[in-house]
């Protein structure tokens, strides 16, 4: 009995030793795979605005602008937004997302869509929710 005790204090102390020392690159990638609000990269990304693509700089301002956002809260149901959205599509390994951007003033509301999961969040981007994008393009 004392003899499993002491196999076991060893196996558990040795698991609980790897795990508390994963390298960091290891640790990013695993909660990478879960995060609700992810890091774009530009070449695995196109923007849509009413039905037009948007390219260059405009295109390279929008991700960054979406990378750098806050990520303030998430909705459990997807809100019912007015407007037309920016689409982004993004692919980041086998995985290809589709995000739905609205503009409000205080905020940005983003609705993700992964295969059949949704999942809506909102963002604090001052570039985002104060962009002439979306006002040029309900003009347009």
């Amino acid at each position: 009995m004392t003899t499993w005790f002491i196999v076991m204090l060893v196996v558990f102390g040795a698991f609980k030793i790897i795990v508390s020392s994963l390298p960091n690159t290891v640790i990013e990638s695993i909660i990478s795979k879960y995060e609700t609000h992810p890091q774009l990269e530009e070449e695995n990304v196109t923007i849509t605005i009413h039905g037009n693509n948007v390219e260059g700089e405009k295109k390279s301002k929008i991700i960054h602008d979406f990378n750098e956002g806050l990520f303030l809260d998430r909705y459990y149901a997807p809100p019912h937004n007015e407007g037309t959205p920016l689409i982004i599509n993004a692919k980041r390994g086998k995985k290809d997302f589709t995000f739905y951007i609205y503009s409000h003033e205080e905020h940005v509301d983003v609705v993700k869509q992964y295969k059949k999961k949704v999942v809506a969040y909102s963002l604090r981007s001052k570039n985002l929710q104060n962009s002439d994008m979306f006002v040029s393009a309900d003009l347009a």
